[in-house]
Order: C-alpha cells, then sequence, then structure tokens
C-alpha cells in the first residue's frame, strides 16, 4: 500500500524586501518506487530530511513538479537518478512524454489543478487511511495566518492567480480527499 510521509512542512513569510519561503516536500512509497513532490530549495533543510529518513538522492525515481515557481521546484536537479513530472510531461534527461495522468508503475495520480498557476497540477494517493492530496499551492497560508478552509479566499500571488479556475481545483480537491498537503502550511484533514 502507499506510503506518504511530509518531510519539510512549507513556510512562507514575507520580509522586509522580499520573502522567506520554501514548499511542503512529501515522500511517497509506491509500489517500490520513491518519489518526492516539491523538493524545495533550501538545499540544507531537504539534504537532512532526506538522511533523517536513511533516504539518499540516488534512492529517488520520481520528483514531482506542483508548479515551477521556484520556492517548490529548485532543487529538483539534484536527484540526477530521478525522472521528472510535471501536470503533463514525463522529463527523463532529454525525452519528454505525456505520462497519461499516472504516474508509471504506481497507481498515484496526476491531476490539473489550475488557478494559482495555469500549469499547477496535484497529486492523488491512496492509502490505508484514506485519499490524499498533495495540493501545492491550490491551498497556502503565510506562518501567521490562520490555517481555515475558504474556498473563495484570494491567496497572496494575484498576479498569476486565475481565481475562478483556483476555486474549481479547490473544490475538486476537497471533494476526492480525506487529507490534503498545502504548498505551506500543515497538513489537514478534510471535514465532509
Amino acid at each position: 500500500m502507499n506510503k506518504v510521509k511530509v518531510l519539510i512542512q512549507g513556510y512562507a513569510k514575507e520580509t522586509k524586501g522580499g520573502w522567506l519561503a520554501n514548499s511542503t516536500v512529501v515522500f511517497i512509497q509506491s509500489n517500490r518506487k520513491n518519489i518526492i513532490v516539491d523538493p524545495g530549495c533550501n538545499r540544507e533543510k531537504l539534504l537532512k530530511a532526506l538522511k533523517d529518513n536513511n533516504l539518499e538522492i540516488k534512492d529517488i525515481d520520481f520528483v514531482v513538479l506542483t508548479h515551477g515557481h521556484i520556492d517548490h521546484s529548485l532543487l529538483s536537479g539534484i536527484f540526477e537518478n530521478a525522472t521528472i513530472i510535471d501536470e503533463l510531461y514525463i522529463y527523463q534527461k532529454d525525452i519528454i512524454n505525456k505520462h497519461g495522468g499516472i504516474i508509471p508503475g504506481t497507481d498515484l495520480k496526476v491531476i490539473r489543478t489550475p488557478g494559482h498557476k495555469e500549469e499547477h497540477c496535484s497529486l492523488i494517493i491512496k492509502t490505508e487511511e484514506g485519499m490524499y492530496a498533495i495540493a501545492g499551492d491550490v491551498f497556502w497560508w503565510l506562518d501567521d495566518e490562520k490555517q481555515e478552509i475558504n474556498i473563495e479566499r484570494p491567496d497572496n500571488d494575484p498576479e498569476h492567480m486565475n481565481i475562478q479556475k483556483l476555486i474549481e481545483s479547490r473544490k475538486k480537491l476537497l471533494e476526492i480527499s480525506d487529507y490534503i498537503i498545502p504548498g505551506h502550511g500543515k497538513m489537514f484533514k478534510v471535514n465532509k
């Protein structure tokens, strides 16, 4: 059965003139495949999290990127043995193919969830505990913000956002998931 573990809880805090931010980094084991979702941009934290979980860079088979913002994607290249997956494609070195919504060799579903960015996707994982959605920035909170679910709350990045598509993506994930892992903030159980 699939296993899901948050390696780094994502954070986002406005600073004078910028941001202190790193995405939530998630590790999944599925059918003997090791998968990292959104490796983030803090190399020191990522390497420590891998070491603390008895993992090495070479152990990772796939890296899934929910979207291309650097705070989610910068470190994808350190996994030199891994195949990279985004909302539509599989990247194996210089070979690019469509994945058809499934990570090869697993039952993990990649679904398009536009709104925060047009090319945004989320990963759906069936486990013994229920369905998990690794939501990227479909849901995210600033560090000092109360983490409450309001599907119509605009996020703090309006220049990249399509609010109508974001609302639809939020509704979709809330419908199909028991647990949601946001791009920045704590994992939460969906109250149905």
